[in-house]
């Protein structure tokens, strides 16, 4: 019945675009409109020009930066010519994302990893260096660290080994994928290294998440909104200031920035590549089935990061580390045959 549905929604949505449609949001549209994560952000715009640069009948996409979760829940608000067509992801879907999409008629979704990056943490080049850990990290930005009161002020509170200067971090929002990425890649697993925390999780997953996600906010963590760029400036101007950002934004400002190796691990093309590097991350676009047949240059848009994803591609150029060929193979079949997502992969 859902599907039926789907059907006759994704129809009747076709016919508008086709007909004579007014300017207003619930008329019809023949640019690709996408939003979501801001790491994805500039590869999504160079993969926007690129289709406009080889299609000259096909306008180019729209992309908005939004961070991973507002995108989403803009994607899945429904499906028509006023809801987005792609939702960037700087994280896999979450289940409950997934469900909230179902429940507003976005019955088929396409999913497509487009690459891989990797949460950096970086310093102004002459500026603090560090090798920092999980556990470092954590310790440094949690609000109550091991469900106590979080009493570091500087570096060498954590670690007499570590530089006598304030703790300093600008990074991602609360609605940003590279902030999820963080909670999950870096400190769950610096919090976890305290066995009291894993037995938590087991016991009280709700005092588990406050307990290892939640950040402080006495001004040690400055939340920079989605600007990963000025994130940049602000560590390029403060040389005791360290950064978090996608790693595309480390190799974009390698001139200004530096970047600082986690468990002896330095943030690079190669180790993100490999997973050596603990923050290495894949990269995803989501996409309406219902929306190929009706937006023009939808599919070209797809194809378009095809071509672009590979080693020597433009994308690699400015940052994205290629996904392993098994995976870029399973992305193209989602390309060109529009295979859809099953939402019990997600879980």
């Amino acid at each position: 019945m859902r599907k039926t549905k789907a059907a006759l929604v994704a129809t009747i949505f076709a016919v508008a675009l086709t007909s004579c449609g007014d300017a207003g949001g619930g008329g019809s549209r023949d640019w690709v409109r996408s939003v979501g994560s801001s790491t994805v952000f500039p590869f999504a715009k160079t993969v926007a020009e690129s289709l406009a640069r080889s299609n000259s009948g096909i306008k180019s996409p729209i992309i908005e930066s939004t961070g991973t979760g507002g995108g989403i829940q803009l994607f899945c608000q429904g499906v028509g010519p006023d809801t987005p067509d792609v939702a960037n992801a700087s994280r896999r879907m979450k289940p409950g994302e997934f469900a909230g999409c179902q429940s507003n008629g976005v019955t088929e979704i396409m999913e497509m990893q487009v690459g891989l990056d990797g949460i950096a943490f970086g310093s102004a080049n002459g500026g603090i260096m560090m090798d920092l850990t999980p556990a470092i990290v954590y310790e440094a930005i949690a609000a109550n660290p091991y469900g106590e009161e979080q009493t570091n002020e500087t570096w060498s509170d954590i670690d007499p080994s570590l530089p006598d200067v304030p703790i300093l971090v600008y990074g991602p929002p609360s609605t940003s994928g590279t902030r999820d990425a963080l909670k999950e890649l870096i400190l769950e697993v610096g919090c976890k290294t305290d066995p009291a925390m894993e037995a938590l999780e087991d016991s009280d997953k709700e005092a588990y998440s406050r307990t290892c996600t939640e950040l402080r906010s006495d001004g040690a963590y400055v939340d920079q909104g989605e600007q990963d760029n000025l994130i940049v400036q602000k560590i390029e101007n403060n040389p005791r200031a360290i950064g978090i950002f996608g790693y595309s934004y480390l190799e974009e400002n390698a001139n200004k920035v530096q970047g600082l190796p986690v468990n002896g691990v330095a943030p690079t093309y190669e180790n993100i590549t490999s997973f050596a590097y603990p923050g290495a991350r894949p990269m995803f676009i989501y996409v309406k089935k219902a929306h190929l047949a009706a937006i023009p240059g939808l599919k070209e848009y797809l194809l378009e990061w095809t071509r672009n994803w590979d080693k020597d591609g433009a994308l690699a150029r400015i940052g994205l580390v290629p996904s392993p060929d098994e995976v870029k193979a399973q992305s193209l079949r989602v390309a060109t045959e529009y295979t859809t997502l099953d939402g019990s992969e997600l879980e």
